[in-house]
């Protein structure tokens, strides 16, 4: 049972690091790093690196919250501590 719950803890720190590590990509990579390079690219007249530092990070991490929401509760089913 001990087992259990370290496997169950140990997944859930890895499905949020990586979903970290994919919004501080987004938000800081594309909307502050890479927004020179992305501003060559022109969405619906805005320059992407613009439409990512404005909108883009906020859509990725609604996004995210989603994607937690969905995996957790697989999670939750497989280590049977669902409600």
């Amino acid at each position: 049972m001990q087992d259990n719950k370290k496997q169950y803890w140990l997944k859930n720190l890895r499905l949020m690091l990586v979903l970290l590590g994919v919004w501080a990509a987004v938000s800081y990579g594309c909307g502050i790093l890479f927004v020179e390079q992305l501003n060559a690219v022109r969405i619906a007249g805005f320059p992407l690196g613009f439409w990512f530092a404005q909108q883009g990070s906020i859509f990725t991490f609604v996004v995210i919250i989603f994607v937690y929401i969905w995996r957790m509760s697989k999670l939750d089913r497989e280590h049977d501590v669902h409600e």
